[in-house]
């Protein structure tokens, strides 16, 4: 308990100081919303009462900074993230509510994809250390995962996309279908994913991979594993239940630690691929200098990336007894 409260008032402290950073950032550019909506006007002389009707559409205040930072405060309470102007009238929480399931969906299926294969790899490449088996899947994984994530991405979208025309070369579903459960449009959105998610599976499967394998090189050294094949259990058995077992800790934790970044790590898969998400919203935003978009992507990656850790924390305290007693 002593260990969880530890941990739980370091993540409430980093939690205020990103929320506090994610206040002052926006406050640190020059001009605000209002002006980036007036720019975008022909009337380069607009009236005070619509810039006053501006301001308070976007809630720009002239209060003392301290009173603005109390009202941030009491506004991401509600759920007020502000107003976006390149989606003008639309809210911020709209939009991230409606691009997340996008970028959720991607990012979970292929850390999951990803992580089992790169796991299961690396068991087999450390049971088969200085096998046919060791020497061919290693070095060929690494090679694929050693091109440039955006060339991967070009050469798929090339050959399969334009060459083959096997897959939609961008966007999330076809245009002229409505987001339903209709079994079209379920096609329609896996055909879309599948190039995105192809070139982010082959670039992550290297490092789960060398991640298990060099652990599992280790722990297959450790005295209670000689003993377990001393005692006549099956290699199948000794390789998953003794070995895999205690060797993949760190594969867990990093996976942990992957899900904070599934949003910030998909920017440039979603820029390349044009898909929905929150990643292509963000991008967005920064060529459209849509400051409250900006302030509102970041808080979540910050967020995420806090809940990413503490469950980490979570994860390795409950199957490591040590980092609790190293915690106390």
């Amino acid at each position: 308990m002593r260990y969880l409260l530890r941990r739980i008032s370091f993540y409430i402290v980093t939690a205020w100081v990103s929320l506090t950073i994610n206040f002052f950032l926006p406050r640190l550019v020059p001009g605000d919303p209002a002006q980036a909506i007036l720019a975008r006007f022909r009337d380069k002389n607009p009236s005070p009462e619509m810039i006053q009707a501006l301001e308070i559409q976007f809630g720009i205040s002239h209060d003392p900074l301290w009173v603005q930072y109390l009202q941030y405060i009491n506004n991401l309470f509600h759920g007020n993230l502000g107003v976006s102007t390149n989606y003008f009238p639309t809210t911020v929480s709209t939009i991230i509510a409606q691009r997340m399931p996008w970028t959720l969906g991607l990012g979970l299926l292929t850390l999951l994809i990803s992580f089992i294969l790169g796991t299961l790899l690396g068991v087999l490449n450390a049971w088969k250390r200085g096998t046919k088996v060791d020497t061919i899947i290693s070095p060929m994984i690494m090679m694929l995962s050693g091109i440039p994530y955006f060339w991967l991405a070009f050469i798929c979208l090339y050959v399969f996309g334009f060459t083959f025309n096997w897959f939609p070369l961008n966007g999330g579903y076809d245009e002229g279908l409505v987001p339903s459960f209709d079994p079209d449009f379920i096609v329609s959105v896996l055909s879309h994913a599948i190039l995105p998610a192809l070139t982010i599976i082959v670039s992550s499967l290297a490092g789960w991979m060398l991640t298990m394998r060099n652990t599992m090189i280790t722990t297959l050294s450790e005295d209670y594993i000689l003993m377990a094949q001393a005692k006549g259990l099956s290699r199948g058995r000794v390789m998953l239940l003794y070995a895999a077992r205690n060797a993949i800790l760190p594969s867990i934790t990093s996976f942990a630690l992957a899900l904070g970044f599934i949003v910030s790590g998909q920017l440039l898969t979603e820029t390349v691929f044009s898909y929905p998400g929150i990643g292509f919203a963000f991008v967005q935003a920064i060529g459209d200098k849509d400051y409250a978009l900006m302030q509102g992507v970041f808080l979540i990656l910050s967020l995420a990336v806090l809940a990413a850790n503490f469950i980490a924390d979570l994860t390795y305290a409950a199957l490591d007894p040590r980092v609790r007693v190293g915690g106390k």
